[in-house]
Parts: C-alpha cells; structure tokens; sequence
C-alpha cells in the first residue's frame, strides 16, 4: 500500500448553473488502480476525456439527487456500455439510489450491457475497498445528502535497520518478513532467538484522508470530527462572505464558513468547489477562506489534479 498513489481530478467545480469554464460537480478520486466517482454532473464524460482519465469507474457515488450532481451519469453509463464494459457499476447514494437507477434504466432505450447496481447509505455507513474506505456522513442540504470520506488504512511504522542489525538480523529476506509483520527465528552466537516485528519497527502510521462534503451549509463541529487532519478537505463554496444570508437561504457554505470547517479539521488543504456562476472568478472566495484558515487554500478550475503524498 506504500507505493499507492492518490490522484482527485477536479472535473466539475461549477454550481447549479454551467458556464463556459465550469462544469457542473464531478470529482475523480484515482487510488492506485482503483477510480471512483464523488457525483457526477453533466459532461462529465467529455470532461474525463479532455483530462485523459478513461472511463475505468470502479464505483459511483452521489451526494445528493439535485440534477446538477447526478445527470452525467445518464450518458455515462451507455458510453461504458458502448465500449465494451461487462463488470456491474455500483451507484451508492442517499434516500433515492434505488428510484433513480431504476429511472436510468427505463429512460435509456438500449440494451445495457454490463449490471448495473444501487446501494442506498445513510450516516455512518461505509464501503469497504483494498487498502481504504468511503465512509457517509449527513450534509445540511434541505434534503436527504451525504458527503464522503475516502480514509486509508494505517501503515506499518517505519523499519529500524540498525536496530534489526543490532538483534543479528542478516540484511536480506528477513527483513522483509519483519516488515510485513511475521515473527522470525534468527541463530546468534549459537543460541536461537525469536525477533518479533515490534522489536524493529516503529509505531503505525496514518494512512492519506480525503473528505468531500457535496452541497451542505456548516457542519464544522462534525467535520472537526470526522476530517480530522483530512490531507484534502473539499468543501462547497457557493458564495463569498458578503453573501452569507443567500448561502444559508439556499443551504450552502459561503468560503468564509469552508474556511472555519478546515481550520476546525486540521485539514493540510482547503479545495472551493461549487462556485456560484454568478462570479468570474475565484480569487473573492480564496480570500474569505484564508482569513479563518491558515493552511494552503485552492479553488480549483476544471480539469486540475491535485497529487496528495503520504505525510511523512
């Protein structure tokens, strides 16, 4: 699990409304050889071609069922199915999944070929993958709505070679049974010894976090909680401050309140996403976010990638 690589693509960062630099929400999170889907707005196909992600989904999941999360996946799923695809695709989401994948399959008139499954989740459900798992927690939207954590298992704690040296350890094969946690038996001025892990490596390590809220108003106490040193917080930032009244009327985070969110979570890094289309641009948000949250603070245009390293 070391060497795995954790890629989000930012395919979809716009609001409700389009223009013509932003697609409604999408975002691809790329662990090792796995992909997944955190909603998936209209285009999304087109935006996974312009930043030469193929169309490998392993699993799809929705925030909430507002069209401007959800209707790429109508062209989506027949241009998986017109490529040959024939493993079942998993749409996980709140109160709806089932009715909504079973409106996929009426509306489309064409012969799917590949299952095509729905899981409904609720807070605190989670998904179990290798290596990792999505776990639900409720967003504020005015109606049923999740955001997601992608969380890693540990890691192993660092190899002491000096102090397996020290033990009469032999460089070579064992230590990499050490390393992967099996007790061995090593012969040391002509006396057997037993060497367990724990005598050479270090404590465990966290493994990588990324939280994504959907479409939610302030829900700082829980994500202080649940993101908790998050590596990437993704969190909707519709409005600017000076419009926090709007935000709240339409259940929405202004970039100021995203910004208090990441500094209650510890979080590394801050992405505003879902910007209102009624801006040009996004530096407004940049700087409402950085006035409660000291940590690096992006606003993501579409198509960036964002590359999240182990810590340590």
């Amino acid at each position: 699990m070391s060497g795995e690589t954790l890629h989000v693509f930012f395919l979809g960062t716009t609001g409700a409304l389009p223009t013509p630099q932003r697609n409604p929400s999408c975002i691809m999170v790329r662990r090792g050889s796995d992909t997944l889907l955190f909603d998936c707005g209209e285009g999304a196909q087109q935006q996974m071609m312009r930043a030469r992600t193929g169309f490998t989904i392993d699993a799809i999941f929705i925030t909430h069922w507002h069209a401007d999360h959800f209707l790429g996946i109508f062209g989506l799923i027949q241009t998986l199915s017109f490529n040959g695809r024939s493993t079942p695709l998993t749409i996980y989401g709140p109160e709806w999944v089932h009715e909504c994948v079973q409106t996929i399959r009426q509306v489309g008139k064409f012969n799917l070929g590949f299952p095509l499954e729905s899981v409904e989740l609720s807070d605190g459900a989670w998904v179990r993958f290798d290596g990792y798992t999505v776990t639900a927690f409720n967003a504020y939207h005015g109606l049923p709505a999740l955001g997601y954590l992608i969380e890693e298992d540990k890691r192993l704690g660092r190899f002491d070679r000096d102090r397996a040296i020290t033990l009469g350890v032999p460089a070579g094969p064992f230590f990499g049974r050490l390393q992967r946690g099996e007790a061995i038996t090593i012969e040391k001025e002509g006396e057997s010894r037993v060497v367990q892990p724990s005598d050479v490596m270090g404590a465990p390590r966290p493994g990588r976090k990324v939280v994504y809220t959907g479409d939610t108003r302030p829900i700082i106490q829980r994500l202080a909680i649940i993101g908790k040193d998050a590596d990437l917080l993704i969190h909707d930032a519709t409005y600017v401050d000076a419009e926090e009244t709007r935000a709240t009327e339409f259940y929405h985070s202004t970039a100021g309140q995203a910004g208090q969110a990441a500094a209650a979570a510890n979080a590394k890094t801050l992405a505003l996403v879902h910007i209102s289309s009624r801006y040009t641009d996004a530096q407004l948000h940049i700087a409402d976010a950085q006035k409660k949250f000291s940590g690096t603070v992006i606003a993501p245009d579409d198509l960036d990638m964002v590359d999240i390293p182990f810590s340590d």
